[in-house]
Protein backbone atom coordinates (compact mmCIF):
# COMPACT_ATOMS: atom_id res chain seq x y z
CA UNK A 1 0.00 0.00 0.00
CA UNK A 2 1.48 3.34 -0.76
CA UNK A 3 0.78 6.46 1.31
CA UNK A 4 -1.66 7.74 -1.33
CA UNK A 5 -4.20 5.21 -0.16
CA UNK A 6 -3.89 7.44 3.70
CA UNK A 7 -3.73 11.12 1.41
CA UNK A 8 -7.68 11.86 2.21
CA UNK A 9 -6.95 10.46 5.97
CA UNK A 10 -5.50 12.67 8.59
CA UNK A 11 -2.01 11.27 10.89
CA UNK A 12 -3.66 11.36 14.45
CA UNK A 13 -0.95 10.09 16.34
CA UNK A 14 2.01 7.93 16.72
CA UNK A 15 2.15 4.55 18.20
CA UNK A 16 4.78 2.33 20.04
CA UNK A 17 4.71 -0.66 19.87
CA UNK A 18 5.86 -3.02 22.68
CA UNK A 19 9.01 -4.45 20.71
CA UNK A 20 10.02 -0.44 20.24
CA UNK A 21 8.25 -0.54 16.76
CA UNK A 22 6.79 2.78 15.60
CA UNK A 23 3.74 3.25 13.33
CA UNK A 24 1.31 5.64 12.45
CA UNK A 25 -2.44 5.93 13.26
CA UNK A 26 -4.48 7.41 10.49
CA UNK A 27 -8.02 8.43 10.08
CA UNK A 28 -10.81 11.63 10.62
CA UNK A 29 -10.90 13.74 13.88
CA UNK A 30 -14.64 14.80 14.66
CA UNK A 31 -14.96 18.25 16.85
CA UNK A 32 -17.20 19.14 18.88
CA UNK A 33 -18.69 17.38 22.29
CA UNK A 34 -15.49 15.74 23.98
CA UNK A 35 -17.02 12.85 24.62
CA UNK A 36 -17.62 11.82 21.86
CA UNK A 37 -16.84 8.22 20.89
CA UNK A 38 -13.37 7.24 18.90
CA UNK A 39 -14.04 4.09 16.62
CA UNK A 40 -10.39 2.78 16.11
CA UNK A 41 -10.96 -0.34 13.39
CA UNK A 42 -8.96 -3.47 13.89
CA UNK A 43 -8.51 -4.89 10.19
CA UNK A 44 -8.71 -8.64 8.37
CA UNK A 45 -6.26 -10.82 8.07
CA UNK A 46 -4.06 -9.53 5.23
CA UNK A 47 -6.04 -6.07 4.73
CA UNK A 48 -4.30 -2.57 4.89
CA UNK A 49 -6.00 0.05 6.71
CA UNK A 50 -6.32 1.76 3.55
CA UNK A 51 -8.97 -0.31 2.80
CA UNK A 52 -11.18 1.17 5.06
CA UNK A 53 -10.66 4.90 3.99
CA UNK A 54 -14.15 5.11 2.94
CA UNK A 55 -15.80 3.34 5.83
CA UNK A 56 -13.85 6.24 8.24
CA UNK A 57 -15.28 8.95 6.28
CA UNK A 58 -18.47 7.08 6.91
CA UNK A 59 -18.13 6.88 10.76
CA UNK A 60 -16.87 10.24 10.72
CA UNK A 61 -19.78 11.73 8.84
CA UNK A 62 -21.79 9.59 11.34
CA UNK A 63 -20.50 11.91 14.36
CA UNK A 64 -17.36 9.79 15.35
CA UNK A 65 -13.95 9.90 15.27
CA UNK A 66 -12.48 7.04 13.44
CA UNK A 67 -8.67 5.76 13.12
CA UNK A 68 -6.88 2.46 11.84
CA UNK A 69 -3.72 1.43 11.41
CA UNK A 70 -1.61 -0.96 9.61
CA UNK A 71 -1.21 -4.94 10.92
CA UNK A 72 2.39 -6.11 10.77
CA UNK A 73 3.62 -7.19 7.05
CA UNK A 74 0.25 -5.24 6.25
CA UNK A 75 0.28 -1.66 4.67
CA UNK A 76 3.06 0.57 5.27
CA UNK A 77 4.32 -1.81 7.52
CA UNK A 78 6.98 -3.58 5.49
CA UNK A 79 7.78 -7.22 6.76
CA UNK A 80 10.60 -7.48 8.38
CA UNK A 81 12.82 -10.36 10.51
CA UNK A 82 11.08 -10.66 14.32
CA UNK A 83 8.80 -13.05 15.05
CA UNK A 84 5.10 -12.48 14.82
CA UNK A 85 1.54 -13.84 15.83
CA UNK A 86 -1.49 -13.20 17.54
CA UNK A 87 0.42 -12.38 20.67
CA UNK A 88 2.23 -9.37 18.72
CA UNK A 89 -0.83 -8.49 16.96
CA UNK A 90 -2.86 -8.29 20.16
CA UNK A 91 0.32 -5.62 21.97
CA UNK A 92 -0.16 -3.70 18.68
CA UNK A 93 -3.82 -3.38 19.60
CA UNK A 94 -3.09 -2.29 22.89
CA UNK A 95 -0.92 0.51 21.81
CA UNK A 96 -2.95 1.99 19.59
CA UNK A 97 -5.41 1.73 22.34
CA UNK A 98 -3.01 3.36 24.53
CA UNK A 99 -2.37 6.51 21.74
CA UNK A 100 -6.02 7.05 21.12
CA UNK A 101 -6.83 7.55 24.87
CA UNK A 102 -3.83 9.70 24.93
CA UNK A 103 -4.78 12.12 22.01
CA UNK A 104 -8.11 11.79 22.88
CA UNK A 105 -8.19 11.62 27.10
CA UNK A 106 -11.91 11.95 27.41
CA UNK A 107 -13.59 10.00 24.87
CA UNK A 108 -14.46 5.88 25.18
CA UNK A 109 -12.82 3.76 22.40
CA UNK A 110 -14.74 1.39 20.61
CA UNK A 111 -12.93 -1.22 18.63
CA UNK A 112 -14.06 -2.16 15.50
CA UNK A 113 -12.80 -5.20 14.67
CA UNK A 114 -13.27 -7.09 11.16
CA UNK A 115 -12.49 -10.37 10.69
CA UNK A 116 -9.90 -11.22 12.28
CA UNK A 117 -9.41 -8.13 13.74
CA UNK A 118 -12.93 -8.72 15.92
CA UNK A 119 -11.36 -11.80 16.93
CA UNK A 120 -8.07 -9.72 18.20
CA UNK A 121 -10.27 -7.07 19.73
CA UNK A 122 -12.04 -9.56 22.03
CA UNK A 123 -8.46 -11.39 22.92
CA UNK A 124 -6.99 -7.52 23.62
CA UNK A 125 -10.25 -7.05 26.10
CA UNK A 126 -10.03 -10.24 27.74
CA UNK A 127 -6.15 -9.67 28.59
CA UNK A 128 -6.52 -6.18 29.77
CA UNK A 129 -9.29 -7.10 32.16
CA UNK A 130 -7.40 -9.78 33.70
CA UNK A 131 -4.42 -7.51 34.10
CA UNK A 132 -6.54 -4.77 35.85
CA UNK A 133 -5.67 -2.21 32.38
CA UNK A 134 -8.37 -0.16 30.51
CA UNK A 135 -8.99 -2.22 27.31
CA UNK A 136 -11.46 -0.90 24.99
CA UNK A 137 -15.61 0.38 26.15
CA UNK A 138 -16.73 -1.78 23.66
CA UNK A 139 -16.21 -4.04 20.65
CA UNK A 140 -18.01 -4.40 17.52
CA UNK A 141 -17.67 -7.08 15.52
CA UNK A 142 -18.15 -7.10 11.97
CA UNK A 143 -18.10 -10.25 9.54
CA UNK A 144 -16.29 -11.78 12.29
CA UNK A 145 -16.14 -14.88 13.59
CA UNK A 146 -14.49 -17.82 14.95
CA UNK A 147 -12.60 -20.12 12.54
CA UNK A 148 -13.14 -23.34 14.32
CA UNK A 149 -13.87 -26.26 12.00
CA UNK A 150 -16.57 -27.65 12.44
CA UNK A 151 -18.72 -24.10 12.70
CA UNK A 152 -18.31 -24.42 8.88
CA UNK A 153 -20.42 -28.05 8.46
CA UNK A 154 -19.50 -29.89 5.03
CA UNK A 155 -16.36 -27.25 4.70
CA UNK A 156 -15.17 -28.59 7.53
CA UNK A 157 -12.70 -30.82 5.81
CA UNK A 158 -11.06 -28.80 3.78
CA UNK A 159 -10.13 -26.01 6.21
CA UNK A 160 -8.69 -28.70 8.51
CA UNK A 161 -6.72 -29.72 5.11
CA UNK A 162 -6.39 -26.38 4.01
CA UNK A 163 -4.78 -24.67 7.28
CA UNK A 164 -2.04 -28.20 7.84
CA UNK A 165 -0.88 -26.89 4.24
CA UNK A 166 -0.65 -23.37 5.37
CA UNK A 167 1.55 -23.89 7.92
CA UNK A 168 3.53 -26.30 6.56
CA UNK A 169 4.25 -24.02 3.35
CA UNK A 170 4.80 -20.63 5.32
CA UNK A 171 7.28 -22.75 8.05
CA UNK A 172 9.11 -24.08 5.04
CA UNK A 173 9.22 -20.65 3.29
CA UNK A 174 8.91 -18.26 6.17
CA UNK A 175 5.87 -16.71 4.89
CA UNK A 176 2.55 -17.45 3.40
CA UNK A 177 1.86 -15.27 0.17
CA UNK A 178 -2.17 -15.12 0.28
CA UNK A 179 -2.39 -18.29 -1.89
CA UNK A 180 -6.52 -18.29 -2.25
CA UNK A 181 -6.83 -16.49 1.06
CA UNK A 182 -4.97 -14.14 4.04
CA UNK A 183 -2.59 -12.10 2.23
CA UNK A 184 0.46 -12.18 2.91
CA UNK A 185 1.21 -13.50 6.49
CA UNK A 186 4.41 -14.20 8.81
CA UNK A 187 4.39 -18.27 10.17
CA UNK A 188 3.05 -16.92 13.40
CA UNK A 189 0.20 -15.75 12.32
CA UNK A 190 -0.79 -18.81 9.91
CA UNK A 191 0.16 -21.17 13.03
CA UNK A 192 -1.99 -19.63 15.35
CA UNK A 193 -5.04 -19.53 12.92
CA UNK A 194 -4.77 -22.86 11.99
CA UNK A 195 -4.57 -23.65 15.81
CA UNK A 196 -7.57 -21.81 16.32
CA UNK A 197 -9.01 -23.55 13.33
CA UNK A 198 -8.51 -27.13 14.22
CA UNK A 199 -9.06 -26.94 18.17
CA UNK A 200 -11.36 -24.21 18.26
CA UNK A 201 -9.76 -22.60 21.08
CA UNK A 202 -6.98 -19.73 21.15
CA UNK A 203 -3.56 -19.38 22.71
CA UNK A 204 -1.45 -16.51 23.87
CA UNK A 205 1.98 -16.27 24.85
CA UNK A 206 2.87 -16.31 27.74
CA UNK A 207 -0.41 -18.37 29.03
CA UNK A 208 -1.49 -20.00 26.53
CA UNK A 209 -5.15 -21.18 26.94
CA UNK A 210 -5.76 -19.47 29.60
CA UNK A 211 -6.97 -16.87 27.32
CA UNK A 212 -10.40 -18.91 26.80
CA UNK A 213 -10.91 -18.30 30.99
CA UNK A 214 -10.50 -14.72 30.29
CA UNK A 215 -12.45 -13.97 27.51
CA UNK A 216 -15.59 -16.57 29.95
CA UNK A 217 -14.96 -13.59 32.66
CA UNK A 218 -14.96 -10.53 30.50
CA UNK A 219 -18.03 -8.06 30.85
CA UNK A 220 -18.02 -5.71 28.08
CA UNK A 221 -20.61 -4.27 25.42
CA UNK A 222 -20.32 -6.37 22.40
CA UNK A 223 -22.12 -5.74 18.77
CA UNK A 224 -22.42 -8.48 16.35
CA UNK A 225 -23.07 -7.67 12.72
CA UNK A 226 -23.35 -10.22 10.80
CA UNK A 227 -22.95 -9.50 6.65
CA UNK A 228 -25.33 -10.91 3.67
CA UNK A 229 -23.91 -13.29 1.32
CA UNK A 230 -20.24 -13.39 3.90
CA UNK A 231 -19.33 -17.08 3.57
CA UNK A 232 -16.13 -16.29 5.80
CA UNK A 233 -18.31 -15.88 8.80
CA UNK A 234 -21.39 -18.07 8.41
CA UNK A 235 -24.36 -17.28 11.37
CA UNK A 236 -22.36 -21.15 13.24
CA UNK A 237 -18.80 -19.59 13.26
CA UNK A 238 -20.03 -16.14 14.52
CA UNK A 239 -22.12 -18.11 17.22
CA UNK A 240 -19.21 -20.04 18.54
CA UNK A 241 -17.06 -16.68 18.64
CA UNK A 242 -20.02 -15.04 20.90
CA UNK A 243 -20.08 -17.94 22.91
CA UNK A 244 -16.51 -17.39 24.49
CA UNK A 245 -17.75 -14.01 26.20
CA UNK A 246 -20.80 -14.98 27.99
CA UNK A 247 -20.64 -12.33 30.03
CA UNK A 248 -20.94 -9.92 27.46
CA UNK A 249 -23.94 -7.53 27.19
CA UNK A 250 -24.39 -9.01 23.10
CA UNK A 251 -26.30 -7.32 20.89
CA UNK A 252 -27.00 -8.65 17.06
CA UNK A 253 -27.85 -6.89 14.08
CA UNK A 254 -28.13 -8.10 10.31
CA UNK A 255 -26.13 -5.93 7.48
CA UNK A 256 -28.10 -6.74 4.29
CA UNK A 257 -27.56 -5.77 0.96
CA UNK A 258 -31.27 -3.57 0.40
CA UNK A 259 -30.05 -1.37 3.70
CA UNK A 260 -26.69 -1.11 2.38
CA UNK A 261 -28.10 0.35 -0.97
CA UNK A 262 -26.21 -2.19 -3.21
CA UNK A 263 -27.29 -5.30 -5.20
CA UNK A 264 -24.74 -7.78 -3.04
CA UNK A 265 -22.24 -7.39 -0.04
CA UNK A 266 -19.59 -10.26 1.27
CA UNK A 267 -16.83 -10.75 3.82
CA UNK A 268 -14.95 -7.20 2.11
CA UNK A 269 -17.48 -5.75 -0.17
CA UNK A 270 -19.49 -3.93 3.28
CA UNK A 271 -16.77 -1.52 3.61
CA UNK A 272 -17.57 0.02 0.49
CA UNK A 273 -21.06 0.04 1.40
CA UNK A 274 -21.11 0.90 4.77
CA UNK A 275 -23.28 4.38 5.23
CA UNK A 276 -26.02 2.40 7.27
CA UNK A 277 -23.73 0.04 8.83
CA UNK A 278 -21.58 3.52 10.11
CA UNK A 279 -24.70 4.60 11.40
CA UNK A 280 -25.64 1.90 13.55
CA UNK A 281 -22.16 1.26 14.90
CA UNK A 282 -22.40 5.30 15.71
CA UNK A 283 -25.84 4.89 17.60
CA UNK A 284 -24.79 1.78 19.52
CA UNK A 285 -21.68 3.30 20.19
CA UNK A 286 -22.86 6.26 21.80
CA UNK A 287 -26.11 4.77 23.58
CA UNK A 288 -23.13 1.88 25.51
CA UNK A 289 -20.68 4.11 26.66
CA UNK A 290 -23.00 6.73 27.73
CA UNK A 291 -24.45 3.93 29.62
Amino acid sequence: MTTAEYAELEPLAEVHSSDGERFPLHGLRFGGEPKRPVVLIASAMGTPGGFYRRLIRELHGAGVTAAVYDFRWQGERAPDGRACGYRELVDDLRAALTAVRKEFPTSPVVVLGHSLGGQLALLQAAEAAAAGERGPDAVALVASASVYHRAFGLRSPGMLAFGAFMVAYATARGRWPGFVFGGLQPPGVIRDWAFQSRTGRYRLPPHGERVEERLRELRLPVLSVSVEGDSFAPPRAQAHLCAKVPGAELEHWHYAAELAGTDRLDHFRWARHGGALAGRVTEWAGRVTAA
